[in-house]
């Protein structure tokens, strides 16, 4: 239970955590081969509904339309932002789009994953909120491809740095070219597939309407 004798602070970072992630939560869901072009940086979640069976406990709870379980979440910035630019005002890249598309290519080149299959909500936030609210989601949620599934996120690192072994969502679901360059893992796609049935079997995810908050219990 909150204790209703502290006074509420909107600018506690807490809060503020909360209320961007509410916005994003409150999206509207797009599948996520078919965004719309946009403009500015923010954070996004992606939904998995599909039929790989790893993945059965998460997508039970985002079939008919439900998105209670993000399989991924993550967040694009503006490339000044890193480096302390000014950023503010700049409505002419896509930075939150861009990355989105890369994930759809992602997954679209890979032999055991249907994009049709995924959908995702974003939402474009100030450069300065974007961790906040993308530290919290991923707190609660704990998505599968961010917790124990390395890798999705990764570009390819290029001539010379392929030495190093092959990312755990690539062992999962081959396809992607550069990922293939990479050096073997100790770990086969059976071993990782029931790592991640697992730990999907005991995770808990927040109910929508019980989310909005930090100590909800």
């Amino acid at each position: 239970m909150t204790d209703n004798s502290i006074p509420f602070n909107p600018l506690d970072r807490g809060n503020l955590q909360a209320s961007v992630a509410e916005a994003l939560l409150s999206q509207s869901v797009y599948p996520l081969g078919e965004l719309p072009v946009f403009q500015g940086a923010g954070i996004y979640v992606i939904y998995y509904s599909g039929g790989f069976s790893a993945y059965a406990a998460l997508a039970n709870l985002n079939r008919n339309n439900q998105f209670m379980a993000p399989i991924y979440i993550g967040k694009a910035v503006h490339a000044g932002a890193r480096r302390g630019s000014n950023t503010e005002g700049d409505t002419t890249r896509k930075p939150l789009y861009n990355r989105l598309s890369e994930h759809a290519e992602s997954i679209r080149s890979v032999e055991n994953l249907d994009l049709r299959e995924f959908d995702c909500r974003f939402l474009v936030v100030d450069d300065i909120w974007i961790p906040l609210g993308e530290s919290l989601l991923i707190g609660r949620f704990s998505p599968v491809w961010n917790a124990i599934i390395d890798g999705f996120g990764n570009h390819d690192p290029g001539s010379g740095r392929y030495k190093g072994m092959r990312p755990r969502w690539d062992v999962l679901h081959p396809g992607r070219t550069w990922a293939a360059r990479c050096g073997e893992r100790p770990e086969s796609p059976d071993d990782i597939a029931r790592d991640v049935a697992t730990y999907l079997r005991n995770a808990h995810y927040p109910a929508p309407k019980r989310f909005i908050g930090i100590d909800q219990t």
